[in-house]
This record gives C-alpha cells, structure tokens and sequence, in this order.
C-alpha cells in the first residue's frame, strides 16, 4: 500500500516483505547493503557517512550514468534495532546548503510469513516534493523487498 496525505504533505509506504525485522534492519544500517537498492531507477547509491545511533550523520548520494549528482543527508534521531528508525532528511543543494527538511520513520513490525515496512516521510514543502520521494522510496522499497526475500532461498 501507498498513499499521501495532500492535508499534511505527508507520505507513507507500506510493504510486506518475506524477511524477518532483523534481516529487513540490517539492509538499512549497513553500507555494503544500502548501495543495493537505495536509488531511483537509473541512479547508483554511494555511501558517504552512517553513523547508526541517535545523533548520528548520514550521507547518500545518487551518480547517474550520465554523470548528475545529487546528495541527501541527516541525522538519525531513533534507532530502535529491527524495530524502528527515524532520521531527518535534507537535499545538498550545489553549493553545500541544504534544502529543506524532512522527517522520517521506518518501522519494521513482525508478522506471519514476515515483516510489515511502514515507512512515514513528513514536512514536505510541496505536494510536488513529496511525489517526487512517492517515485523514488518506490522503487527503493521494491529492490529492497527483492534483497529481503533472498533470505528466504
């Protein structure tokens, strides 16, 4: 299930993915297994900080084959292991500023068979902005389902 909250500029993505909480949490906290599957469809992620536990920095960014650029950051504010995270969000702008912020919780709740992925991403300034991280957390969420069954076989 996917949705947004036109009221709140707010978005939330739900999965339910054959892996258990703890394999589904490793696949966010580790750097290794971040550049599988976070990026849009056609970007490479590059892990630049993680830095796991409250207060901690974390750095992405996103090379196109044809050579753009973009980079996202935070900190993580909660880091509840194979329960929950949540950490602020921002874009790099060229000169080093951040765009706006945002906040995010991914909640990893077991379930027969599995894990329900709840992920809640709120504070967007557009309605634009937030469709934008609809499409991209899509497919994200979609390779990270794929690297969560592997578990499984």
């Amino acid at each position: 299930m996917t949705g947004t909250d036109g009221a709140r500029q707010e978005l939330r993505l739900e999965r339910l993915i054959p892996a258990s909480p703890e394999r589904l949490f490793a696949l966010w906290t580790d750097a290794t297994q971040i550049a599988r599957w976070w990026a849009p469809d056609g970007y490479e992620a590059v892990v630049h900080d993680l830095d796991v536990r409250a207060g901690g920095r974390w750095r992405i960014v996103l090379l196109q084959a044809g050579g753009k650029m973009a980079a996202m950051g935070g900190f993580f504010h909660v880091v509840e292991p194979s329960r929950r995270l949540a950490f602020s969000w921002a874009w790099e702008e060229a000169d080093g500023r951040h765009g706006a912020r945002t906040e995010v919780t991914v909640s990893f709740e077991p379930v027969p068979g599995g894990t329900r992925l709840i992920l809640l991403q709120q504070g967007f300034d557009s309605k634009d902005a937030r469709d934008r991280h609809l499409g991209g957390w899509s497919a994200s969420v979609d390779r990270l389902m794929g690297l969560g069954r592997e578990e499984r076989q």
